[in-house]
């Protein structure tokens, strides 16, 4: 029983509390040769090392085919070349094929068996990255500023969120145990691991620390404790004016703050969080509040102070009430700053002021400060794939092997080529058209700007479709732009297969929740800027009225709009919402 509300705990707090060290039987099942599933409880542990289980939807209606969805860890999204051909080679011996750029700067891998999870976890691990805590009740991974490092400012962010990364990580021995230590493995990759080793500097940055000893000398985590959060936990880093990582729908972020041409530290904002659950109003879509100021210096104790608020304090009952946004809504904004001082021992100063005005990737060719250039490229749904005549995954591997650039990867689900030469610039151009990826580099304001989840098939949660259908209804909705006299005009349109909201689809300017198999609830009013959430507009719409509807919208804006006035700012004020009903 919980001792603050006296509730039944949660089974997954039961699950921890039982196996803290987050083994379970995936031993047990990894060495069963007719084992082609883990088991119901395993399935959360599996989490906290960066694995999904799923099946196929497509195929239920005959028999179910088990997978796994494998996720890694990339720090603000950098990936080195030699990293990059390493998670190529793998997506191909292991997964589907496909390699799918997430909302969170990170890699996933598709379609993995069973008898394959281990050579694949081993071998991102032997390329000094790793899956660890990339999924689970526990800080996950930590985004940041896209663009590539040009100056010292960028440089700071990025130091920084590598070193709360480290202090954040779980310090579990069972993953490290499983998957890494003492497994051998004969891939032919001994090249390639190799150079992926020595541009990462022959260190793994997600290593954890050693873990802590209690009192018995036994292994422990201070941070975490034996049941760690009571739910996943987001965090990230933003530099204004561009919120290019929707940073205030974070569990925890932290916004830059430059003065006099120098980082001073960081304003803290905690409480985002956007997934929800149907008909549940105690489930809700937050934006995160806005704490106070901290130094560079103090950005670890202030991440770890925030984590155990959350851990002693978040509802351990009702896992669809447990992110720490329930604790700021329901407690109090002063309450927390009460909290976070008694851990830190002083209240955080006040905030200082920061303006964001835009978020989004820039496409195409822009010049770094050090004379060399990055390159901005759309990537559809975050899906790196060779389908026909769109060889995107070719290019991209042809780019790595023949001139390195470091890759990034956005928060929106798209990458950038950072490090590159002037002299190369027009063979890497060349190289992306000769395999039929024109679109990569201008695909227009509506689509560079979208974003939607995988859903079906695999995903267990979705109700509807979200990644198979979305081109479709962009292209829609560049039709419907184009009928109301704005064509091509910025706007931000995102999807998800569920009320869960990974592609982040409650502070766009035009979403779409999944409700059931072929429709959604739509929501209007998000800005560009990501600091507003969206409301719902309308439920359950069907997948082939929703050019209907939002052209009817259109048509409206067209005749309203203000100079200037972007679409979600429109939708906001119109009077285009029900009434509310009489007191």
């Amino acid at each position: 029983m919980d001792p603050t509300s006296g509730k039944p705990l949660a089974k997954n707090e039961l699950l921890k509390a039982d196996k803290p060290d987050l083994s379970g039987t995936i031993r047990e099942t990894l060495a069963n040769p007719a084992a082609d599933r883990f088991s119901g409880d395993d399935e959360q542990f599996i989490k906290f090392h960066g694995i999904y289980q799923q099946d196929d939807r497509d195929k239920r209606k005959v028999a179910k085919e088990y997978s796994v969805m494998v996720r890694t860890r990339q720090t603000g999204g950098i990936v080195p070349a030699a990293q990059y051909l390493v998670y190529d080679e793998l997506s191909g011996r292991f997964a589907n094929g496909t390699l799918r750029i997430t909302s969170r700067q990170t890699f996933q891998f598709h379609g993995v068996l069973q008898q394959g999870i281990g050579s694949l976890i081993k071998s991102i691990n032997e390329a000094l990255s790793s899956t660890l805590a990339t999924c689970g009740d526990v800080n996950r991974n930590v985004t940041a500023p896209s663009n590539p490092p040009v100056d010292a400012i960028t440089q700071a962010i990025e130091d920084d969120s590598f070193t709360l990364t480290r202090a954040l990580l779980p310090k579990t021995t069972s993953y490290h145990s499983i998957w890494v230590d003492g497994v051998q493995l004969d891939l032919g990759l001994g090249d390639k691991i190799a150079k992926a080793r020595a541009s990462v500097d022959q260190a793994n940055p997600y290593m954890p620390p050693p873990a802590d000893l209690d009192e018995s000398g036994a292994p422990t985590d201070k941070l975490y404790g034996k049941t760690y959060l009571p739910r996943k936990f987001k965090t990230g880093f933003a530099l204004p004016p561009n919120n290019d990582i929707d940073v205030f729908t974070n569990d925890m972020g932290y916004v830059a703050i430059v003065e006099g041409g120098k980082l001073v530290g960081y304003n803290l904002l905690v409480g985002g969080g956007l997934g929800t659950s149907h008909g549940n109003k105690a489930t809700y879509p937050r934006l995160a509040d806005v704490i106070g100021f901290l130094t560079r210096e103090q950005v670890v104790a202030v991440g770890e102070a925030v984590i155990k608020i959350h851990r002693d304090w978040g509802d351990r009952t009702d896992r669809k009430h447990a992110r720490i946004k329930y604790v700021l809504q329901e407690k109090g904004v002063e309450w927390f700053k009460g909290e976070l001082a008694k851990h830190l021992g002083a209240p955080l100063p006040a905030a200082k002021p920061f303006l964001f005005v835009g978020q989004g990737d820039a496409f195409g060719w822009t010049k770094q400060s050090d004379g060399k250039w990055f390159l901005g490229l759309f990537i559809e749904t975050g899906r790196v794939k060779d389908a026909g005549d769109y060889k995107l995954k070719t290019a991209l591997r042809t780019i790595a092997e023949k001139y390195s650039p470091t890759f990034r990867l956005t928060a929106t689900q798209n990458l950038i080529l950072s490090d590159i030469k002037e002299a190369d610039k027009a063979a890497i151009e060349k190289t992306l058209h000769d395999h039929g990826c024109g679109i990569v580099f201008n695909p227009g304001l509506v689509k560079g700007r979208g974003m939607a989840c995988p859903a079906l098939p695999t995903c267990g949660l979705s109700l509807a479709e979200s990644e198979r259908v979305f081109p479709k209804i962009l292209a829609k909705i560049e039709d419907a732009q184009a009928e109301a006299g704005f064509p091509g005009e910025e706007l931000v349109v995102r999807m998800t297969g569920c009320p869960n909201g990974c592609a982040r689809p409650y502070n766009a300017e035009i979403g779409f929740v999944g409700k059931a198999p072929g429709k959604y609830n739509l929501m209007l009013g998000g800005n560009r800027e990501g600091t507003r959430l969206a409301r719902l507009f309308k439920e359950s719409v069907p997948a082939d009225e929703i050019p209907v509807v939002i052209g009817a919208l259109f048509q409206q804006y067209a005749k309203e709009r203000k100079a200037g006035q972007a679409f979600g700012d429109w939708v906001d004020k119109a009077a285009i919402w029900p009434a509310a009903p009489a007191a």
